[in-house]
């Protein structure tokens, strides 16, 4: 398996992996439970550049040729210029008074959303584009890696802690309470 930087051709497969993800989060950014609708929401600001979800901020995840998953991370010093379009696009489209909190701050690089193909879970895939952010951004650059976990999602939380993760907080994402995890180089 190798993980790569996203070109826009992957734009198709990151919408797919990225709402594995995060589907409760689009549904509520577009009003309704309706797959297809949150799956081109994502994929018109994916193939889109300068943005929270562009392809410009996702790696992918290949084996056998195939994209298996994909992961968006980008720096928490740009959050609300990247997702200015997104907020625009939903105020205009869905809801007019949209106002999203803050997931991420100054002094993170901040990994938004990862998912992997469900015939590929379970083999660690996650945990090695995990391990490839560490290596990257913690390791080479000596930078700090933020992400949110789900507290009704103890599984994940485990492997971020046994990864080298620390909590350093707690947030609330569009009425969802997180926990704050970092990792510092």
């Amino acid at each position: 398996m190798i993980i790569r930087k996203a070109t826009i051709k992957d734009s198709e497969s990151i919408a797919t992996y990225l709402l594995l993800a995060m589907e409760d989060i689009v549904y509520k950014f577009i009003g309704e439970e309706n797959y297809n609708k949150a799956k081109d929401f994502l994929l018109h600001f994916i193939a889109k550049e300068n943005n929270q979800y562009s392809y410009q901020n996702c790696f992918v995840a290949v084996d056998d040729n195939e994209i298996v998953a994909a992961v968006n991370i980008y720096d928490g010093a740009k959050l609300n210029l990247l997702r200015e379009p997104i907020v625009q696009y939903v105020r205009t489209h869905y809801n007019k008074n949209f106002n999203p909190e803050d997931e991420t701050q100054k002094g993170e690089y901040y990994i938004d959303t990862l998912g992997v193909d469900p015939k590929c879970q379970g083999k660690g895939i996650g945990s090695q584009i995990l391990q490839f952010l560490i290596d990257e951004y913690v390791n080479k650059n000596q930078q700090t890696l933020g992400l949110l976990v789900d507290e009704a999602n103890p599984h994940a939380k485990k492997l971020y802690l046994k990864l080298g993760f620390k909590p350093v907080g707690n947030k609330t994402l569009i009425g969802k309470k997180m926990e704050h995890l970092q990792i510092k180089g």
